[in-house]
């Protein structure tokens, strides 16, 4: 049974940075997608960012350039450093893996193609 577990978030002023951590147990997957999601209040879930474990990463079009999706293969985590975080970036941050077929491919950045997720993680950003 895969475990998603995050930690990190919190409260920050604009402008400011968070690092979200997402440790993950029993992912005996040979190939496999790790990604973040974020929900805010009265919204859909939405891709954040995803991680191949062949090292191919995407990033919605919001966070570029602000957000970096990262793994530690040893220690089974999956990161997720924020700056310039602005008031827009509120939400419940969500982590998900699922299996990969695909060597050195793209992961969909859709929450149903996910089947593991995280308990969800807030992140608060003050104007």
């Amino acid at each position: 049974q895969v475990r998603l577990v995050e930690s990190g978030g919190g409260s920050v002023q604009a402008g400011g940075s968070l690092k979200l951590s997402c440790a993950a147990s029993e992912l005996a997957y040979t190939r496999y997608c790790m990604a973040w999601f974020r929900q805010a209040q009265g919204k859909e879930r939405e891709g954040v960012a995803t991680l191949h474990s062949d090292g191919n990463s995407s990033y919605t079009d919001s966070v570029k350039g602000r957000f970096t999706i990262s793994g530690d293969h040893a220690k089974s985590t999956l990161y997720l450093q924020m700056n310039s975080l602005k008031a827009e970036d509120t939400a419940i941050y969500y982590c998900a893996a699922e299996r990969s077929q695909v060597a050195f491919g793209d992961c969909p950045s859709w929450p149903s193609w996910y089947e593991h997720w995280g308990q969800g993680i807030q992140v608060v950003v003050s104007p």
